[in-house]
């Protein structure tokens, strides 16, 4: 694999809260993407994988996991020369706080509690969680799919991931039985170790005085260190049942796709920096009879989910073009930039201008900017990500967020567009312009419901369910 690492002051840096095997698997894919990387630790890290760790660095000072060198630590002075020489380094750290000096471009909570232990979206630039625990667009920005199957590794910007079942994905045909557990409370007494060849109820280790046997015929691929502590119940091992001892010392097919879909949300939305995310919420609501944007929905009113979609792209510039003092409010609080309009009689194109004028005050550089609707329940933060991308790779273009040929919102306009933009009146906003360029109109296609807007209450009412779904089941890119 080519190794893309460049000057050191272009190198972006990554902070990863654990350094077990999954950690890891995530530690040199960012590595090998060109990142500066230094992983967190306890002091007393229990690792079952531990040749293809970076935690047991934390026992000898240096490991080397494929040919990816890590060394432990113990300030952030010494950090700086480890990275300098192209190396991670691992530092005993559980609250992160050397991401006080090291200042990160991203972080990712590879700690694999099953629950949220103090990482918030404020930690970073930009903030990934990897499985259970936590909710995209809440306290981390993204959240990468753990769970083996075909959503493996999705990329979640809205909601949360599978939750944890107990049980471990299936390997060979085995799942559970795959599974090495403490039989007694104690001290761990290994029997076996990584990268022996074992028999269905060969004993494997002794916790807290009894015996462990094997439940399949297999070779060792983990085992916690003699002397841990251990209570019954716990994971201190596994076997795999394929017998291919070279497996023990690479790191998993599992962490390795895991560790790609973090560079690739990494990488995408640290470029986000060019663009800006407009949303309109000015609208009169005249068909509805009433305000729609402030209707309740699910768990909070229509405006606040599509501000919350927003929120898994913190590094894009954000307006909210709006007349609502609620809104301006709320907006406000986040972060985002506010723009009043209190003459929606003269149309969205109105909101529109002033929406764009405002991005380019706040990023006069912008590549192109998003212009997005409160009133699609059914919408969804995986649509915007994929408009973001497919408009860095196609400059020049108006990507749309369509279906079968049908055209809706929200839309991306590259910056060759912005003087057509500004000069638009009345209430057909950018249909004025895109008709005039079809040829650099792009779909990205998204589903029906997406596209679905609400003008009358019936339908807020249809769409609540499917939008609670949506926001509950985590959506991917």
């Amino acid at each position: 694999m080519t190794d893309k690492r460049t000057d050191e002051n272009k190198r972006k840096k990554a902070l990863i809260r654990g350094a077990g095997d999954l950690a890891t698997g995530v530690g040199a894919a960012l590595h090998r993407a060109g990142y500066q990387v230094i992983m967190t630790e306890i002091a007393t890290p229990m690792t079952v994988r531990r040749e293809v760790a970076m935690s047991r660095a934390v026992y000898e000072g240096h490991v080397k996991v494929e040919e990816i060198e890590g060394i432990l630590v113990s300030d952030y002075r010494e950090a700086e020369k480890v990275l300098k020489e192209g190396k991670i380094a691992v530092i005993i750290d559980p609250a992160a706080d050397i991401r006080k000096e090291f200042c990160p471009d991203v972080l990712i909570d590879a700690i694999l509690a099953k629950r949220n232990t103090g990482t918030t979206r404020e930690a970073a630039p930009y903030v990934i969680g990897l499985g259970p625990g936590f909710t995209a667009g809440k306290d981390v920005h993204a959240v990468i799919e753990t769970m083996r199957g075909a959503t493996l590794a999705d990329i979640i910007y809205d909601g949360v991931p599978i939750p944890n079942t107990g049980v471990p994905g299936y390997v060979g045909g085995y799942a559970i039985e795959r599974l090495i557990k403490a039989s007694g409370t104690g001290t761990m007494e290994p029997k076996a170790k990584i990268g022996d060849i074992v028999k269905k109820g060969q004993l494997l280790a002794v916790t807290g005085g009894k015996p462990v046997y094997s439940q399949l015929d297999g070779v060792i691929r983990g085992m916690l260190q003699e002397g841990a502590k251990v209570k019954t119940g716990l994971k201190i091992g596994d076997v795999d049942p394929r017998k291919d001892k070279k497996l023990c010392y690479l790191i998993s097919d599992k962490s390795n796709k895991i560790g790609d879909s973090v560079v690739k949300a990494a990488n995408e939305r640290l470029s986000d920096e060019g663009y800006a995310m407009i949303l309109l919420a000015a609208g009169k609501s005249s068909r509805y009879g009433d305000n729609k944007l402030l209707e309740e929905l699910d768990d909070g009113k229509m405006y606040e989910h599509t501000l919350r979609k927003m929120r898994a792209f913190p590094l894009c510039t954000q307006v909210v073009v709006t007349r609502f003092a609620e809104i301006e409010e709320v907006s406000e609080k986040q972060g985002m930039t506010v723009v009043e309009n209190h003459e929606p009689d003269l149309g969205i194109a109105h909101s529109l201008v002033l929406g764009l004028k405002a991005a380019k005050r706040e990023n006069p550089d912008l590549k192109g900017a998003m212009f997005i609707v409160c009133d699609q329940p059914g919408l969804t933060a995986g649509t915007f990500a994929r408009m973001l991308d497919m408009g860095k790779n196609h400059p020049g273009k108006i990507i749309c967020a369509g279906r079968k040929g049908k055209m809706g919102n929200p839309v991306l306009w590259d910056r060759k567009f912005f003087f057509e933009l500004e000069q638009l009146l009345g209430d057909k906003g950018g249909k004025q312009i895109m008709g005039a360029h079809m040829e650099d109109v792009l779909v990205c296609e998204a589903e029906e419901a997406e596209l679905q807007d609400v003008d009358e209450p019936e339908q807020l009412r249809k769409w609540e369910k499917i939008y609670g779904e949506s926001g509950k089941s985590g959506k991917k890119a």
